[in-house]
């Protein structure tokens, strides 16, 4: 009974078998379906090498939703280098809560050499460059993500030459805490004091002539400090055409959380418009000379999330292109042989001519004999 039940239920499946086999006695073979078989392969294994590299390779994936963190600092890093003496400039922060930060609480004043060294000059150079081109392809922001703290520093390398010139510029570099409200950051003359009514600059015992704004922004970012990041004034340079000039970069922060599969970090992006003037008192233009960065604060704040195709998905796009190209090739050559028959048996039929009967004048008959009913007898 068990054997019975079990050959029934054979049968029922080889009747289920969605594909039967065909003995190998009636498989005929051709050359064009060799041909034919071969394209497919070939086919196939180009699309799985380029599925492949569509499989390790990743995206990155931005939403946008409103920052609700407004208690925390803000951090601000700086590196930048003026051409005036240490004892003539001064850089603080004031916001729009009247707070002032003073330089003293982060910033380190260094005298320098201004001209940059041969090393030094290509470097910015290649920053410069960098910078255009990010300018142009804006996806190459998403390779810079990628590649944080796994590309080489940003920062501007120390000279390789021992220049015996004197210093006669003073580069400010370190980070600032700053409330999360829009600010000023400014360098301008003299040391900051505070004032009942804000804040002032010792700016009488330096004279006009001794003024020199010409700067170079090394690295200007907000947030968490993030190697291998390029921000958008990094080796910006700037010549002052005139003792008395100011300018100006008004700069809107985006709050920016990142995460890759090599780091997690909560940092900021910004963008910058730029503008300078001569201060000239007489023709209206008016204000104070030296260098200041107004910067908002963005209310949207950016996820920035690195995705990658499941391994799932990998899978049913492959078996996609295995099937497609056997059921496409296998099309095509279907009909391909249709036509090649059609053609061919149209070719024989035009090729064959019937026999004809020789007549007495020594002409021909293509006319087939009538038969009548005795002639069947």
């Amino acid at each position: 009974m068990r054997r019975l039940n079990r050959k029934k239920t054979l049968n029922l499946m080889k009747e289920l078998d969605a594909f039967p086999k065909v003995p190998e006695s009636y498989v005929e073979t051709s050359a064009s379906g060799g041909t034919v078989s071969l394209i497919a392969f070939t086919t196939i294994a180009f699309l799985t090498i380029m599925e492949f590299t569509v499989y390790r390779d990743t995206w990155m994936k931005y939403e946008y939703e409103v920052d609700k963190d407004f208690t925390s600092k803000l951090r601000i890093n700086i590196d930048i280098t003026v051409a005036m003496r240490c004892q003539y400039v001064g850089a603080d922060v004031l916001d729009l809560a009247e707070t002032m930060v003073a330089s003293a609480d982060g910033l380190i004043y260094e005298p320098v050499v201004f001209d940059l060294s041969p090393q030094q000059r290509e470097w910015q150079r290649m920053l410069q460059l960098i910078q255009s081109r990010l300018q142009e392809e804006h996806s190459l922001q998403d390779v810079i993500f990628k590649s944080a703290f796994k590309s080489a520093s940003t920062a501007l390398p120390p000279r390789e030459d021992n220049s015996l010139e004197s210093p006669d510029a003073c580069r400010i570099h370190g980070h600032l805490y700053v409330n999360k409200v829009a600010g000023n950051f400014h360098i301008t003359v003299g040391k900051a004091i505070p004032h009942p009514r804000g804040h002032a600059h010792l700016a009488a015992l330096v004279s006009h002539e001794s003024y020199n704004f010409s700067h170079r922004i090394d690295h200007l970012s907000f947030g968490e400090l993030i190697p291998g990041i390029i921000n958008p004034l990094d080796g910006t340079e700037k010549i002052a055409s005139d003792h008395n000039q100011m300018f100006q970069y008004f700069i809107t922060v985006v709050p920016t959380k990142l995460h890759t599969y090599k780091i997690s970090a909560e940092t900021h992006q910004f963008s910058v418009t730029e503008r300078e003037r001569v201060i000239n008192h007489a023709a209206g233009s008016h204000g104070v000379s030296g260098i200041f960065m107004k910067y908002d604060i963005s209310s949207l704040m950016v996820t920035v999330t690195e995705e990658h195709m499941p391994f799932w998905q990998f899978l049913v796009r492959l078996c996609g292109i295995i099937g497609g190209i056997f059921s496409t090739t296998g099309i095509l050559h279907g009909f391909g042989r249709f036509v090649a028959e059609v053609i061919f048996c149209r070719f024989r039929l035009g090729s064959y001519r019937p026999p004809s009967d020789p007549l007495p004048d020594g002409h021909t008959s293509n006319h087939l004999p009538l038969t009548t009913d005795n002639s069947t007898h």
